[in-house]
């Protein structure tokens, strides 16, 4: 059989020697390999399947650009063309990610309803990852530990007991939960396309797939609040403005028909000089009414101008497959470990810890 060797510096590695030394010890190899892989069937079984649901959509992009820089040129020398004004959205595709993992926007989804594929009823979005992502039993020790630790640094536990949810001051259990939905909900962006791809998962893929839908429609609402808030502003101002104009001129109007029908058949030039007057006031209070009418309808185009449009690219579908390891393939990996275990044991441990022994007891 030929000898594979590989030098390293001036040592050399046999490698052929070193396959040998491990397989003459078979019954040793196959032991460390039902060891692990007893471990491995352990570990895959506690671990639950997991499905990914995925979104994608295309945000209308916000044109500054050429027109922006020509407004700018001309409104040095005097000119207005239009344009926007200066206008420049804080909100862009790239921190949108941010927007997805902010608490404000992952505990509003506490209170969304889901029902899994074997429910007969539906419950909180809370609820389900409360009481549906099983903890794997090697970890109960941990968590015991950090409790008791934890009633014993803070012993006030009234915090557990409000009710509702306070976005500044989660609870414990408030706090875990939201860790999982911001592990769980990712968002990436294609900075070339500025395509966003909204993934969500879930041990269940009904429940990946309503998730990701409410996300995905959710982030267009923020969006839209977003850029449209400034418009939206003007648009109520507008409005409150029109109803004042609107009642003063009704108030005029009023006013002087009740005059106009008291004297109808008064030819004093006092009474006429009153007519005229309160004519001329329903006059310059119907051109006020009309120009915030005007006013109204331009906002409300503002406001129109102003929303995003979205594409849809790829709706949230049911995952038909898990996307998590497959148990099979977890088991092939602890037998590995069990086989490169057995390797480090023969060729090194073993022999080191017996030197050990025997320097310690000469």
């Amino acid at each position: 059989m030929k000898e594979y060797t590989i030098n390293q510096g001036n040592h050399e590695i046999d490698l052929v020697g070193m396959a040998k030394k491990v397989l003459a010890e078979k019954k040793l190899l196959g032991y460390f390999m039902l060891v692990f892989a007893c471990i491995g069937v352990i570990y895959a079984l506690n671990q639950q399947k997991t499905y990914t649901a995925t979104v994608s959509l295309a945000p209308e992009a916000s044109g500054m650009g050429m027109s922006a820089s020509l407004s700018d040129l001309a409104g040095m020398v005097g000119l207005d063309i239009g344009g926007n004004n200066g206008s420049v959205d804080a909100i862009y595709p790239e921190i949108y990610p941010e927007v997805l993992a902010s608490s404000k926007f992952l505990v509003e989804l506490f209170d969304i309803q889901v029902k899994m594929k074997d429910d007969s009823a539906p419950k909180s979005y809370y609820s389900h990852i409360k009481e549906d992502i099983k903890i794997p039993f090697w970890q109960y020790p941990s968590l015991w530990l950090k409790s008791a630790i934890e009633k014993v640094m803070d012993k006030d536990q009234t915090d557990h007991k409000q009710k509702g949810i306070n976005l500044h001051h989660l609870t414990k259990e408030q706090s875990s939960i939201f860790e999982t939905l911001r592990n769980n909900i990712g968002c990436q962006i294609n900075k070339g396309t500025n395509i966003i791809y909204i993934s969500v998962e879930d041990v269940d893929p009904f429940v990946s797939a309503a998730i990701a839908d409410t996300v995905q429609k959710r982030l267009q609402e923020y969006i839209i609040r977003y850029r449209t808030q400034k418009a939206r502003i003007d648009l109520e101002y507008a409005l409150a403005i029109n109803r004042e104009a609107e009642a003063a001129y009704i108030k005029a109007r009023d006013e002087y028909a009740h005059f106009s029908d008291a004297h109808t058949n008064n030819v004093l030039s006092a009474y006429r000089t009153k007519e005229s007057a309160l004519e001329n006031a329903v006059d310059l209070r119907f051109t006020t009414f009309s120009q915030t009418t005007a006013q109204v309808q331009k906002a409300q185009a503002k406001v129109q101008e102003r929303t995003p449009a979205f594409t849809v690219i790829q709706e949230a579908c049911v995952p038909l497959k898990a996307s998590s390891i497959p148990r099979s393939f977890m088991v092939i990996i602890f037998i590995i470990i069990g086989i490169a275990s057995d390797s480090l044991w023969v060729l090194y441990l073993r022999d080191f810890i017996g030197k050990y022994r025997k320097q310690k007891l000469s």
